[in-house]
């Protein structure tokens, strides 16, 4: 009995992957956790193992190919007890599995069948688009996600006529959760005014592809608010100063950048209310402070979470995010490891930049923004002295965060950074 092997769904979130590295040929045989493929979310390469037991009969995604829907099949399996005897039959399935897995990968690895909470969403209550072979080709050519599509043709299905409406709308439309409808107008380059030859086409990745959709969805859909202020961090750098010296033997290195994560946790805390993700029923305050930190990748960025910041120590928080930030940028992030924060810090401090606003990474209620530590001429104590400022803005969602609990927060936050002792107590 051939037994086919669909792409698995490795974070909750993911509808589609990359099959970047085919580790098994026609012809052999695999067990259960022999290394099969590599496969690429938006966040993350993951290797993949085997299920069951048998001989890869046919191989029906070629390596390298990009968007391939979770739930296709990938590959056929002749199992131990019909190797070597063809067969049609479908009725069983399996999905590879990965070593490191969410939840949602470890239920298809039990039941061989991918949860339904886990599948991309589809009008006909099936992940498989139905569409007519020559609807499939022009919307390849046209660069058209048939899954978008509404078919026209008998029992719904895609057909030709349908490709070619919707790649000739001016717009598409984004409709928000709260019913509110924005256009985003298509990116082209018009050929009279750019021609072809005069630029390099760079084709979007995982990465790149999913940033943009969620940022453009966030920046239009959450109603958001900046507010700037400027710290003085002399007292911050001489306690760094003094915490990696003391440090020196264990080999132990803090950042300013840990030390505005920790700053960032305690602050979290002290205010409940700034630590929360609107939903549609209702305001989710978070019972912890999960920290995300903007890391540039190849593509794009990451934002690798720091869980229960506000419990550790800087030493901790120094390790976990040089660990992270490494294999963030080698794509080995767990989806676990990416997820689930409840805060996010982007500090673009160390490119010289004095000051920025960055864009809300949903569903979290806000992001600060870190900006470069500069000397100035301040007045202290009615005295003009020189002093390091740092300005940061902090970006809110509306929804979450008005005005005066921002405030509050950033308050907070200044007193943890300009009297770092203050996060001992």
């Amino acid at each position: 009995m051939a037994i086919p092997i669909t792409m698995p769904a490795l974070s909750p979130t993911m509808e589609e992957g990359n099959l970047t590295r085919w580790h098994v040929k026609i012809g052999d045989r695999v067990k259960p956790g022999d290394l099969i493929a590599e496969i690429e979310t938006d966040k993350a390469t993951m290797e993949v193992e085997a299920v069951d037991e048998g001989v890869i009969e046919k191989l029906c995604v070629e390596e390298g190919q990009q968007g391939v829907k979770v739930n296709t099949v990938i590959a056929e399996l002749a199992s131990s007890e019909t190797s070597g005897r063809p067969s049609t039959d479908h009725k069983h399935s399996t999905t590879l599995s990965t070593p490191v897995r969410s939840a949602g990968a470890q239920t298809t690895a039990a039941f061989g069948k991918t949860p339904d909470h886990l599948l991309p969403p589809s009008s006909s209550g099936s992940s498989r688009v139905h569409a007519s072979p020559l609807a499939r080709r022009l919307a390849r050519q046209k660069g058209v996600e048939l899954s978008a599509l509404r078919g026209t043709g008998p029992q719904g299905r895609i057909i030709k006529a349908d490709v070619l409406k919707y790649s000739a709308r001016p717009s598409q439309q984004v409709v928000s959760t709260t019913g509110v409808t924005g256009l985003i107008e298509p990116a082209v380059l018009d050929d009279r005014v750019y021609p072809p030859d005069s630029y390099d086409l760079i084709p979007l990745d995982g990465v790149r592809r999913v940033t943009a959709r969620r940022l453009t969805q966030s920046f239009m859909q959450v109603p958001h608010f900046p507010l700037t202020i400027a710290l003085d961090i002399d007292h911050l750098l001489a306690a760094r100063a003094r915490i990696n010296e003391a440090a020196a033997a264990s080999g132990t290195k803090v950042s300013i950048n840990d030390m505005l994560i920790k700053a960032s946790a305690m602050a979290l805390m002290a205010h409940p209310d700034a630590n929360a993700s609107f939903t549609d029923k209702g305001v989710a305050q978070h019972r912890s402070a999960h920290v995300s930190v903007a890391v540039a990748i190849p593509g794009g960025l990451i934002t690798p979470v720091v869980r229960d910041a506000q419990t550790k120590g800087l030493a901790q928080i120094a390790a976990e995010m040089k660990d992270l930030a490494a294999r963030a940028r080698e794509k080995k992030l767990k989806p676990q490891e990416y997820m689930g924060g409840t805060f996010s810090l982007s500090n673009l401090g160390m490119f010289g930049v004095r000051s920025f606003a960055s864009i809300i990474n949903p569903p979290e209620g806000m992001i600060l923004s870190v900006g470069a530590g500069e000397t100035c001429p301040v007045v202290r104590d009615g005295k003009i002295v020189v002093a390091t400022v740092m300005t940061v803005t902090l970006t809110c969602d509306h929804r979450v965060v008005d005005g005066a609990t921002g405030a509050r927060w950033l308050q907070t936050f200044r007193q943890f950074v300009e009297t770092p002792e203050a996060m001992l107590l």
